[in-house]
């Protein structure tokens, strides 16, 4: 691109904002905020044209302000050029066969993997929940959608991705080469611990999960279960109509969650008398790694007082929803149009799921990759010496004392 087209395209940014900022300000003049921010756009590109250290490439500028302009509003919105776009719509039409078996999102601008899915490739391959991708597939990750590096971590059982691996600890990033598979399908893994004490695990909240536990509720309570510690850590797969079902089995009456945006009907999803199967003491276990549909459930059940939620650190927040907009240049936005709120009006996507019983998590200098502090690895149940195990089982057998003495 020539000199003299640069600076028509500039004059041409230039002009626009700026007739959409007159037309802002004699349309709204009780509020000049967006009239200053459009005023101090067109003052930078100018500056960038002008002083710069050499003459920019107008055309990534203005890329790399986009990219920026939807990763400053939350993890899961994302600008997708032209070439993007038409990437990604190619490839979401048909569902990769095979996957790695983690749950996405992002973190310090980056691809970060929220949970693994037990007995999953990326699992057998030593991915863990807080690991930052830098880049997949060959492609950095700093200005990726969430979408997009799902795509990348899906392909034909057999064949494999390579990833670079950020993680605590290690001063250089791990290389991963992790193999595509068909996953198996989703299951509880549950023990009884404790006497009357059940306890659940569950790894994800995908489509059928919620009758799963239903059916082991039922079970619990025929043996003679009267206590349950309800683990949700690292459980961060599934619809949000999951997570709302299975909070049915639990709570009587009261509200679970509601859906708001400003260009959304706002929906409220209520408990259902008809639908409870276990009115018994429950505690959930929760974690950095619970997301989406289970932090629907764990909010459910602390904001209505039905149990306490019992964790070291809060949930990941990503209990939102998501709308491809298409722009008439090709391009596309990948946009939060609502959030999920809590009993008590708070966002889930915004401050994620407070514990009510917080457990002080042990001061560990150094971590090494045989350590896992926390939960419990995927597909494993938790260990009676489990810290966040132990105060849940504190709990419920307090709440039976206490109703006895009572």
């Amino acid at each position: 691109m020539s000199r003299l087209v640069k600076r028509v395209v500039l004059s041409l940014s230039v002009l626009v904002f700026a007739y959409v900022a007159m037309g802002f300000m004699l349309g709204r003049t009780n509020d000049d905020k967006t009239y200053r921010t459009l005023t101090v756009f067109s003052e930078v590109l100018e500056h960038i044209q002008h002083d710069y250290v050499e003459d920019p490439d107008l055309h990534q500028v203005t890329m790399g302000a986009l990219h920026g302009l939807l990763d400053s509003l939350d993890a899961e919105s994302a600008y997708l050029s032209p070439l993007e776009y038409a990437d990604y719509k190619k490839k979401t039409e048909t569902k990769p066969k095979g996957e790695i078996g983690a749950a996405l999102s992002k973190r310090f601008g980056y691809i970060a993997v929220i949970s693994v899915l037990p007995d999953s490739p990326a699992l057998k391959a030593g991915l863990r929940e807080g690991d930052i991708l830098e880049s997949i597939a060959g492609f950095v990750t700093n200005q990726m959608a969430v979408g997009q590096a799902q795509i990348l971590l899906g392909g034909e059982p057999g064949a494999t991705v390579k990833v670079s691996v950020v993680r605590r600890g290690h001063t250089e990033p791990l290389e991963m080469e992790i193999p595509f598979a068909k996953l198996p399908a989703p299951r509880l893994l549950e023990d009884r611990i404790q006497g009357d004490i059940a306890y659940l695990r569950v790894p994800s909240l995908e489509a059928g999960m919620s009758k799963q536990i239903r059916e082991k509720l039922v079970q619990y309570e025929r043996q003679g279960a009267h206590k349950l510690v309800l683990d949700l850590r690292d459980c961060a797969i599934g619809p949000a109509e999951e997570g709302i079902a299975t909070a049915q089995l639990f709570l009587p009456s009261g509200t679970i969650a509601t859906l708001r945006g400003q260009t959304v009907t706002v929906q409220t999803f209520s408990a259902d008398a008809t639908k409870v199967v276990w009115k018994l003491p429950v505690s959930v276990l929760i974690s950095n790694g619970t997301a989406g549909p289970a932090e629907l459930l764990a909010a459910a059940i602390a904001g209505n007082h039905r149990g306490d939620t019992v964790g070291e650190e809060r949930t990941f927040g990503t209990a939102s929803e998501q709308k491809v907009i298409a722009l008439e240049d090709g391009s596309a936005l990948i946009l939060t149009v609502a959030n999920y709120y809590t009993p008590d009006n708070k966002s889930i996507a915004a401050e994620g799921v407070i514990p009510t019983a917080e457990v002080r998590a042990e001061d560990n200098t150094t971590v090494t990759d045989q350590e896992e502090p926390g939960a419990p690895p995927p597909g494993r149940v938790a260990s009676p010496d489990d810290p966040v195990l132990k105060k849940a089982i504190e709990i419920l057998q307090g709440s039976a004392a206490s109703k006895k003495a009572a």
